[in-house]
């Protein structure tokens, strides 16, 4: 097997509205085709999405979400097998981060303003990365690097100093 690379992250939640809130008005993504599955949910894309899956050239979204219903999981229970009810309460299990490489800081960060989305930053100088962190609102932590040349000038600075 080779692995050609990571096609999609999927995202479990109770509240599809906010994540669709929050990966399109602060990550950037548009809500495009989904299968009919027997729960509800969305996927979202990375610019413009296919206009329907018949034509979707293998682009098939990089974040789906999984809307589940506490009170009638069978659907995605069917679909996609059981899991531990522990990841309705904003358990991410294992996983860690999602990292994505993204440009465009200063209006990233506006969008977070705006909407109260709390972050953290640093720049790691040895890789060329200014780094920021924020979680959507099911607990994922999304890693956000852009090049070390978006980094503000002070933080530049004082990480080279150290």
């Amino acid at each position: 097997m080779e692995i050609k690379r990571i096609d999609h992250y999927s995202i479990r939640t109770l509240d599809v509205e906010a994540s669709r809130k929050f990966y399109t008005e602060i990550i950037g993504l548009t809500v495009g085709p989904r299968p009919a599955f027997p729960f509800p949910g969305l996927w979202l894309y990375n610019g413009k999405p296919p206009a329907d899956l018949d034509h979707a050239g293998g682009n098939y979204g990089i974040v789906h979400v999984m809307g589940v219903d506490p009170d009638d999981p069978q659907g995605l229970i069917d679909t996609v097998g059981y899991r531990d009810p522990d990841t309705l309460k904003g358990s991410t299990g294992a996983l860690d981060h999602i990292a994505l490489a993204v440009t465009g800081r200063a209006a990233m960060l506006e969008r977070c303003g705006r909407s109260n989305v709390s972050f953290f930053e640093r720049t790691v100088p040895t890789l060329g990365l200014h780094q920021v962190f924020i979680k959507d609102p099911n607990g994922v932590t999304i890693e956000l690097n852009f090049p070390a040349s978006e980094a503000p000038q002070a933080q530049n600075t004082a990480a080279a100093a150290a």
